[in-house]
């Protein structure tokens, strides 16, 4: 299969000095919101205690136990700014990524023991939940630096208790393993209750010498009786029971190393345990990447920062969406699949680090004269069709077949609409998309270009194909919404302008009504808003994308659950013809 996959097609163009000149606004607008992202991601990892104090404690931060942890050049961080419920901590109090350890990838999260020790607050359950899914999804070892006081307890309200609460990600560590992924822990510090289940519930528990877990920790054990409320004399015996556990806490290494055998290893020093984290990483099952990689690495025919030029700041304006892609690619190659077919989407073949990988992407612009076939009005780039809808369908399908994973590029304002579209059917067709994306089973990655709205962006790898969807990123240009703040004032309250009008009532208080529903949806659809609220899993500097692809593809090929041996795919010959 060489010829097919060594060469194929180049695309794509050079940028003229011309178009660099007139998109310098556009590229300023761009790298301002990043610039944004970085500072309150930058932000983000300063909450808590200064890391001074916790190295003078004697313990590395969570940050410092990563950057020795992972591979350099590596790391991909997730959910930078997560924080769905709008803690007072600003943060979840987890961090977690995508990184190699000794040369394999992994999903890798930790507890900030920075912040309350590490507890668990609201929103971090829910956190926890989507990396397990980014393991299961890329049959990648889950990898936990655990160091976690257990509950905050003045709010346990928030995320103790329900089906998402702080007791499911147990159950989905028992899920990973009996599906064969492992869930590997290094344990530092004080972990009682959840703490000792989250340290309790991995398959290989690597525990630093001071590290402990437990049931129930001091508070808890040293407080077990009180009777019926407190006064001084209960409060004088609660001290002595308190200071006493403190010097003799439950669950320590003498218990679990040497008498329950728990703790798999148990080390002096701080970067021991990483060091064994990294000895299990050697051991778990991984192909190496020549088994699966049709062609040697190459990088794109042209620089990434062209893409500040390429994809505008200005969701008015349009770009081609083949250059965008031909600067993510190796050898800005591809291999288009049906290009006369449904020409608002592109779908085709494409190397990333030398791995084979299908891509589906809204193009833009204005489309051929009479499209779409079935109407009397113009096809705009960026909205679906009925051929787009089929062809996308069918290029799912192979990718299925051919256990090739798929990257979404969306950038779309929806699928078509009107007594014409639902004639043609439109509506069965993207739930027909659902049910092929559904029917497959290949890792799916999305990043979101600029828009993500209406049911297009359900049907198009969206998060919510939970069970293929490994992870969603977007850019600085990134807005994703059930449909645009105008069209939905219109929509909320065309109905009620007639009923006021005819009443003799004034427009100007429905007007303003209008304004400030369109001015808060682009508030709350703003890419840290976006990222805050979970509707991506990152926001991606545009010099940064390629490598998360890189990462995406790299993952999905370590250890896949099925294969389609090279010489028997059907999708690249479909393509050849």
């Amino acid at each position: 299969m060489r010829p097919y996959f060594e060469r194929m097609p180049a695309f794509g163009k050079a940028l003229k000095e011309s178009r660099i000149t007139r998109t310098l606004a556009s590229r300023q607008g761009l790298e301002g919101v990043e610039a944004e992202i970085a500072r309150l991601a930058a932000a983000r990892r300063e909450v808590g205690l200064p890391d001074a104090e916790i190295n003078k404690r004697g313990a590395l931060t969570v940050w410092q136990r990563l950057g020795y942890l992972v591979d350099p050049g590596t790391w991909h961080p997730l959910h930078s700014l997560y924080d769905p419920e709008e803690n007072a901590e600003g943060t979840t109090n987890v961090v977690d990524g995508l990184a190699r350890i000794a040369g394999r990838w992994a999903v890798v999260i930790g507890f900030d023991n920075k912040v309350l020790a590490g507890a668990w607050i609201p929103g971090q359950s829910e956190n926890i939940l989507r990396v397990t899914d980014i393991a299961q999804r890329l049959r990648l070892p889950l990898v936990w630096l655990v160091n976690c006081s257990g509950v905050k307890l003045p709010e346990q309200e928030r995320f103790y208790g329900g089906r998402r609460g702080g007791g499911t990600p147990f159950y989905r560590h028992a899920e990973l393993q009996q599906l064969g992924i492992p869930v590997l822990a290094g344990i530092y510090g004080t972990n009682p209750a959840g703490g000792g289940y989250q340290a309790i519930s991995p398959t290989i528990l690597i525990a630093h010498k001071d590290a402990n877990i437990a049931v129930g920790g001091v508070g808890i054990v040293s407080g077990m009786a009180p009777k019926g409320g407190f006064d001084a004399a209960v409060l004088e015996d609660l001290i002595a029971r308190t200071r006493d556990m403190r010097e003799r806490p439950p669950g320590s290494v003498a218990t679990h190393f040497e008498h329950t055998g728990f703790f798999t290893r148990v080390y002096d020093e701080e970067i021991g345990v990483l060091d064994g984290i990294k000895d299990y990483m050697r051991a778990l099952p991984a192909y190496d990447p020549m088994m699966f990689r049709v062609a040697a690495p190459a990088e794109p025919l042209y620089p990434a920062s062209d893409l500040y030029h390429l994809l505008p700041f200005d969701q008015g304006e349009t770009y081609s969406f083949d250059d965008v892609l031909a600067r993510l690619v190796d050898g800005s190659e591809a291999m288009e699949f049906r290009p006369d077919y449904g020409p608002e989407v592109f779908t085709g073949l494409v190397k990333i680090d030398g791995f084979l990988v299908g891509v589906i992407g809204n193009r833009q612009g204005v489309l051929p004269r009479g499209y779409p076939e079935y109407a009397d009005y113009p096809g705009i780039g960026g909205k679906l069709y009925r051929q787009g809808l089929i062809k996308m369908s069918e290029f799912v399908t192979h990718c299925g077949r051919d256990r090739v994973p798929i990257v979404w590029f969306q950038d779309t304002t929806g699928i078509d609409v009107g007594e014409i579209a639902e004639r043609a059917e439109l509506l069965g067709l993207g739930q027909s998309l659902i049910y092929s994306i559904q029917s497959t089973d290949v890792p799916m990655m999305l990043a979101v270009l600029r828009k993500g709205s209406a049911a297009a962006h359900y049907i198009m790898g969206g998060p919510t194909a939970n069970r293929h969807n490994a992870f969603a990123v977007g850019t600085a240009a990134t807005e994703i919404y059930v449909m645009h703040g105008e069209t939905a004032a219109v929509a909320t309250y065309a109905r009620r302008a007639v009923k006021d009008k005819d009443a003799g009532k004034p427009l100007g208080p429905i007007a303003d009504k209008m304004n400030e529903m369109a001015r808060s949806y682009h508030e709350r659809s703003r890419p840290a808003w976006c990222a805050r609220h979970g509707l991506v899993d990152e926001i991606v500097a545009l010099t940064s994308l390629r490598g998360y692809l890189a990462a995406f593809a790299g993952a999905a090929y370590q250890n896949p659950g099925s294969l389609c041996a090279r010489h028997q795919m059907l999708l690249p010959r479909l393509i050849r013809g």
